[in-house]
């Protein structure tokens, strides 16, 4: 063996107290490199409630991003799986709205806001059958509460159980006189019944309340202008939306004129009803 030159002992030397400082063994001359392990990434935490609350005032495609994100972190998040939910269906997505409030329930059965976005979200794609146990199982959790009886007064109006959804819908506006959005619902019921006389009503009690949101002015609109009262309806709509979005509504109204009949009993929304 060729002996090592000076230099070359002097670096080895230095290796070898590097080595021991640093808790290794040291490498002899001509030994292979074992390469250095890749450092696990550690798992995301989910977001501070700072972040979460900003998202909550952004447009439905940025929350359901940022949900569903939130979701892949933690599975068992009581809030992400229904806020997921929510935005999903804002988007029309409805599919995936029930699927990521159903994925929320395998993890928390009894999670009550995943249950009320279930029944939303099935509710909204025209299934509402497969989201009534959901709604019979948040109000029997909650009997005071009003919410799982307006939605499912619109479930069972959907699967065609008149009678069921009146009694829901009684003893909600029992708990909650006058609540625009049971009213908003039962006004939906008469629209697809074919009854837009009895829907306006009731839309224009809800239209009155505080509480009263943009979508129930818009139906109290299509109510208005499936009776030929386009004018009115015409004021109301240029009123709440975009002159493009406004000019296409009055449009399929003036199409309507006259032809107030039934529509299906699947059609829960304004342009679920034009669908039709």
């Amino acid at each position: 063996m060729t002996p090592m030159s000076p230099t070359l002992a002097k670096v080895a030397t230095v290796t070898a107290v590097l080595a021991l400082i640093l808790g290794a063994a040291p490498a002899l001359a001509g030994d292979p490199v074992a390469p250095s392990p890749q450092a696990t990434p550690a798992p995301r935490a989910p977001a501070p409630a700072e972040v979460r609350a900003a998202y909550e005032r952004m447009d439905p495609l940025a929350r359901s991003l940022f949900w569903t994100g939130e979701m892949e972190i933690n599975p068992a998040d009581p809030v992400a799986g229904p806020k997921a939910a929510q935005a999903l269906r804002e988007l029309g997505r409805y599919d995936q709205a029930a699927d990521a409030a159903s994925r929320t329930l395998i993890a928390q059965p009894g999670n009550y806001d995943a249950l009320l976005e279930v029944g939303r979200a099935h509710i909204a794609r025209g299934q509402a059958f497969y989201g009534i146990a959901a709604l019979e199982q948040a109000h029997a959790a909650r009997p005071d509460d009003w919410r799982p009886l307006s939605l499912l007064g619109a479930a069972y109006q959907q699967v065609r159980r008149a009678e069921d959804a009146r009694v829901a819908w009684n003893e909600g506006l029992r708990l909650s006189p006058d609540n625009p959005d049971i009213l908003n619902n039962v006004a939906i019921g008469w629209l697809t019944a074919g009854d837009p006389a009895a829907a306006e009503t009731l839309l224009r009690r809800a239209v009155a309340q505080p509480g009263a949101s943009l979508q129930v002015r818009l139906n109290l609109a299509m109510a208005l202008g499936l009776q030929d009262k386009i004018a009115e309806a015409e004021q109301m709509l240029r009123r709440d939306l975009p002159p493009e979005q406004a000019d296409q509504n009055i449009a399929w109204l003036h199409s309507r004129s006259g032809a107030a009949a039934a529509v299906p009993g699947t059609a829960r929304t304004w342009t679920s009803l034009q669908g039709s």
